[in-house]
């Protein structure tokens, strides 16, 4: 034990070294003895047993290993003497991981050693004793002045000691995260810093910002119309199906992709197709009665044609019928009949002559080297017969229904049966040709039908029965040509160039034939070849990530849902329990993994290595049989409408299922090495988006059950229908090359591109709240929520032709990439707030739209 008399600033309390233990630091507890005298301390004279007019401090100690622990209980404790009662009363204050204690007692001769026995024990260790005089705790007005001077400047030490512990809580809380300087995330690095501008204000262009350099950096391709990130990650699939497809050593186990082998074989056989010329193509038109454009015209039958290029070579030249889950029903499948017919992507080619004049000439001009490379009688004759076939595809782009008017499900689905079909559109012979579309099953006229183009129907009746029975079959088989001129020799493909040309603006170029060959065959047998693909590049843990990032994306957007103010309560319920209902398919559909599954799905389709033309036609007629199949049989999760190579991912309401193919799970999308806010930015974003798509303009009209039906109460409806109102407005004030975007078309994925930006976003703040910082990619300058909006910007990275553009703007569904990129965050509080953009600024609009 050590005792001695001590001046308090001198001896200061030693930082302390662990739970409960003080390490004697810079001052030996002073082994002397002070008195206060007046105003200064005297050195040299023993301590009193008793002082008037004086305090004194006596400290003890009890050293251990060189720590001062009273008791050698490890713990630390000093008693001050005074000339009161001796007073045990030490102070405590915890910062971090150290402990500071300031100790103050009187000293009392009768008890010139107090015991630290006594006490209230404390979970970490410490033992408090707090005793008072005999009689008495003591009043202040007995205290001596320096004992008030002491009790006063205790306090003082402990509000400046409160005040560091605050201070250092606030600077740990503000410190950056850490850098992290793994291979992965250098290269991740790289790859954004190389894409940023940093010259472009984010709050002024978001998305010029985020993808400037890539712009720079990726001049359009020549063959491409458009390139982009997309275009990026499927040409590294393509190569990885190409070795798959040439390698017959590769990882094959089931018949069904060494069909998919044939298959790519035939394709790339291009000595034999050369060889063949237009043959194949000719001889399957003189097999349908001729075609008035190369030859007599033989068949003069409009329905039995009808029938045949409809049933055995998936052509629909004036309707698409097609066999698909009833959406008032979805447990059943059902027939379905829509518009199609165009050769162009839109009517508005057709009816806008003027803006689109080149692109008609040049479509002309397409349909009549073709018609020659087929046996036209002579040019003039060829070019007024294909003029004809042009003039009838313009009168039926007068009749089809706008894509923003065909949106309403509701509105648009009639059900009623194939005689009332008779009755609908009598230009067709409506049973005898269902008859033949889905043969073998046995069907009568009472077999429903759901329509979705009723008046479409009636009116392209009309037209048929006041139309030439010569035009109306030039008109069919060029319909064949269009979609089969592409499986024959090398002049079919520089004619299709040179129109594509004038079309999308593409840059004449030879793309290797094995990219054509790749894209076919996964168009075909996608899931034989998509059983390879799986093998050879998906992780299996991958499906596991994807379905925690799925869940956690479900909750935030539930969460959301619980803040919305424009839904009733009733609403709010049945809608949550839709999307907890979502079903995940993620990377592949099970069956492909089981060669016996997988060759009994193509067990009645054969491919042979040198008669591609042959293998295509084949195809056709096997997935005509396919689909009448399924007519009498529910709907199957295991079919998908994509195949596990592609870069995409889409939501099926019928099913309320959101499939997400293994081509997609991958970088920039998704890595396993990369943040999380890159992750949850960019297939987080995804995610967000196909769930969002349940509850868009279109999916909401279906319940939890994949039914449509009117599942919102009116008032819900009404307030949705204000919502969206907000955004058609903020996206058709967007315009590209001058061009306004249709803000009624593009709604669907309007919605779906906010609303998966935005529970993305929470999903990740939920993770952050869990998991706490993560470690921040060096160099860029950019915190992680930063780097959120950063990595969703730069999925969207693309480039496009004027031409593209235009083509974009009057079919695609989706806005264009730029669009998609700042609509989206200029409705992002949060995106404002981490950029600290200005209230006002393009990219923080005072008007926000906002649905979910």
């Amino acid at each position: 034990m050590a005792a001695g008399w001590g001046r308090l600033d001198e001896c200061r309390p030693p930082r302390c070294s662990g739970a409960g233990g003080w390490w004697v630091k810079g001052c030996d507890w002073c082994h002397s003895a002070h008195r206060w005298q007046g105003s200064e301390w005297l050195l040299g004279r023993s301590p009193p047993q008793q002082q008037a007019e004086g305090c004194f401090l006596w400290w003890e100690t009890v050293r251990r290993g060189g720590r001062a622990v009273p008791g050698g209980e490890g713990n630390s404790s000093a008693t001050i003497r005074t000339g009161c009662r001796p007073v045990r009363f030490p102070l405590v204050f915890l910062l971090g991981d150290e402990m500071s204690t300031y100790k103050r007692a009187t000293l009392d001769d009768e008890d010139p050693l107090d015991s630290i026995g006594e006490g209230d024990g404390y979970p970490n260790g410490f033992q408090v004793n707090f005793r008072g005089s005999r009689s008495s705790v003591g009043c202040w007005a007995e205290r001596t002045r320096t004992e008030k001077q002491l009790v006063v400047l205790v306090g003082v030490l402990a509000a400046v000691l409160a005040a560091c512990l605050l201070g250092l809580i606030f600077q740990y809380r503000a410190r950056p995260p850490a850098v992290c300087l793994s291979e992965a995330c250098i290269s991740v690095t790289s790859s954004i810093l190389s894409s940023l501008d940093r010259a472009v204000n984010p709050c002024e262009d978001f998305f010029g910002y985020a993808c400037g350099g890539w712009i720079k950096a990726n001049p359009l391709p020549d063959g491409h119309s458009r390139w982009g990130t997309f275009n990026n990650l499927w040409e590294h699939n393509q190569a990885i199906m190409k070795h798959l497809l040439e390698n017959t050593t590769a990882n094959v186990s089931s018949e069904a992709e060494r069909k998919a082998q044939r298959y790519y074989q035939a394709c790339m056989n291009e000595s034999k197709i050369e060889e063949l010329r237009a043959t194949p193509l000719v001889e399957l038109i003189q097999k349908l009665g001729g075609w008035n454009i190369t030859g007599p015209w033989a068949g003069d039958n409009f329905n039995a044609t009808l029938r045949e290029v409809t049933a055995h070579y998936r052509i629909s030249p004036f309707f698409s019928v097609y066999v698909s889950a009833d959406s008032k029903n979805s447990n059943s499948n059902v027939i379905q009949v829509d518009q199609s017919g165009l050769g162009l992507p839109s009517r508005d080619y057709y009816l806008n002559k003027t803006e689109n004049e080149k692109v008609l000439a040049g479509y002309l001009n397409y349909m009549v080297q073709l018609g020659m490379f087929l046996g036209g009688t002579d040019e003039e004759s060829t070019r007024q017969q294909m003029q004809q076939i042009l003039d009838f595809e313009t009168a039926l782009a007068n009749i089809t229904i706008p894509q923003e008017k065909h949106r309403d499900e509701e509105v648009i689905y009639h059900k009623m049966t194939a005689g009332d079909l008779k009755e609908l559109a009598p230009a067709v012979d409506w049973l005898p040709f269902l008859s033949t579309v889905f043969y073998p099953v046995e069907l009568n006229e009472s077999e429903p039908v759901v329509v979705y183009a009723k008046e479409y129907l009636e009116q392209v009746s009309d037209l048929i029965l006041a139309t030439d029975k010569c035009l109306l079959n030039n008109y069919m088989i060029w319909n064949l040509v269009r979609k089969t001129s592409p499986f024959l020799d090398q002049r079919f493909q520089d004619a299709e160039e040179k129109f594509m040309e004038v079309m999308y603006g593409t840059k004449k170029t030879c793309l290797p034939r094995w990219k054509f060959c790749i894209s076919d065959t996964d168009n075909n047998l996608g899931f034989a070849l998509g059983a390879m693909f799986v093998k050879a590049t998906f992780a299996e843990d991958s499906k596991q990530v994807a379905e925690e990032m799925i869940a956690e994306i479900k909750t935030a957007f539930e969460e959301s849902l619980e803040t919305l103010q424009w839904m009733d309560e009733e609403t709010r319920k049945s809608a949550k329990e839709k999307a907890d209902a979502i079903y995940n398919m993620i990377g592949y559909p099970k069956f492909i993994m089981d060669p016996k599954e997988l060759d009994k799905v193509f067990n009645d389709y054969e491919a042979v290595s040198d008669l591609y033309f042959e293998n295509v036609m084949q195809f056709y007629n096997f997935s005509a049989r396919v689909t009448a199949d399924q007519l009498r049989k529910p709907p199957n999760r295991d079919q998908w409408s994509m195949t596990p190579p592609t870069v995409n991912a889409y939501y099926s309401p019928t099913k309320n299922e959101i499939v997400f193919p293994a081509g997609i799970l991958q970088a920039p999308f998704y890595t396993r090495a990369s943040p999380k806010s890159l992750n949850f930015g960019g297939i987080g974003v995804v995610v967000g988006h196909e769930l969002t798509h349940a509850f868009d303009d279109q999916g909401r009209e279906y319940d939890k059950d994949g039914n449509l039906r009117p599942w919102w109460k009116n008032s819900s409806v009404e307030a949705f229908k204000r919502q969206t109102a907000c955004m058609v407005e903020q996206y058709g004030n967007y315009t590209v090359n001058g061009e306004a975007i249709n803000g009624k078309h593009t709604l669907g994925e309007n919605i779906a591109d906010n609303g998966g930006l935005k529970a993305a976003y929470r999903a990740y703040q939920n993770w952050l709240k869990k998991n706490g910082d993560e470690e921040t990619l060096p160099t860029l300058g950019l915190t992680n929520h930063q780097l959120f909006f950063v990595g969703f910007a730069q999925v969207w990275c693309s480039v496009r032709t004027p031409e593209s553009s235009h083509e974009g703007l009057i079919t695609d569904p989706h806005s264009p990439s730029r669009f998609r990129v700042i609509g989206t965050v200029s409705n992002s509080r949060e995106f404002a707030e981490h950029f600290s953009c200005p209230l006002g600024s393009p990219m923080n609009p005072p008007k926000k739209c906002e649905v979910w």
